[in-house]
């Protein structure tokens, strides 16, 4: 049943032995991820943005990171679209956020500097009424300033409501936080209503980049997003970069933000903040800040 709706609703579905394997896993995953958000098992890593103005990391995003007790690693993939369908999202949304908003305040004390944290929200999470108030909870927590988040949220999300998006992104923007449309141009946003939400940030799908720069499809529609970007007075970032000729065709079309292993794989919080990344113009060396 929950495979036909799945898949269209007004269908059918017979059953097979891998069908029922598959529910079974699904079910232990959701009732394993209730554990370990009940005993704060999860963790982040962060990835660091590049400016290429001045060759400095000026934001990081928040990665969320499971290390299972008997399964070993879980990646987000397998178990962040189940958490979204249980509504453990809510849970895990602000285990994150908190987590986040600590590494904030330490880098900041160990530093004496700020940094930019961006952190994603699901559907869910975006039209939940106790978004706002969880987020000015938690930043009070831990003394932090909202300027120091990014919220970053899939361009369908955003274009599935419109109107309930843009109110609770208004509210953010009037908290001090930034906005960013994620894996832009893959879903199909109204350039009307782009034109007046208030963002910050687009970051260009990793399916742009992955075959640049060969492929000129993809590189025709990653300078059109770059030049609507310049247009519409908001950054771009570009993420996936992985190689050498990504970066520098990149680089050379004006994209002054990357994110992608060819940077910097994802770190933990502590191992970053114990030695942060610091880019050479070639690859990222580790360095004490």
């Amino acid at each position: 049943m929950y495979e036909a709706k799945a898949n269209g609703k007004n269908g059918f579905e017979h059953y097979s032995d891998s069908v029922g394997r598959l529910l079974r896993q699904k079910l232990q995953i959701t009732s394993d991820l209730a554990k370990a958000l009940q005993q704060r098992d999860l963790s982040l890593a962060v990835q660091p943005k590049l400016n290429l103005l001045d060759t400095a990391v000026f934001s990081v995003e928040a990665l969320v990171r499971w290390p299972h007790p008997t399964k070993g690693f879980i990646p987000p993939d397998k178990f962040i679209p189940l958490a979204e369908e249980s509504g453990q999202i809510l849970d895990l949304g602000r285990q994150v956020l908190a987590m986040s908003a600590e590494f904030v305040a330490s880098w900041k004390k160990h530093n004496n500097a700020d940094i930019s944290v961006a952190v994603n929200l699901s559907a869910r999470q975006l039209h939940d009424r106790h978004l706002l108030n969880d987020i000015a909870v938690i930043l009070n927590y831990y003394d932090v300033d909202p300027a120091c988040f990014e919220f970053e949220v899939t361009e369908s999300v955003v274009m599935d409501d419109v109107e309930a998006s843009l109110s609770v992104i208004k509210a953010l923007k009037k908290m001090g936080a930034r906005f960013a449309i994620d894996d832009f141009g893959t879903g199909y946003s109204s350039l009307s209503y782009l034109s007046k939400l208030p963002i910050d940030v687009l970051k260009v799908d990793r399916s742009f980049i992955t075959n640049l720069p060969e492929n000129q499809e993809d590189l025709a529609i990653v300078e059109a997003i770059i030049s609507m970007a310049k247009g519409l007075n908001v950054e771009v970032v570009a993420e996936g970069v992985e190689t050498h000729g990504q970066y520098l065709l990149l680089k050379d079309l004006g994209c002054e933000h990357l994110q992608g292993y060819f940077l910097s794989k994802p770190e933990s919080l502590q191992k970053y903040l114990q030695s942060p990344w610091r880019f050479d113009g070639s690859v990222l060396s580790s360095c004490i800040a």
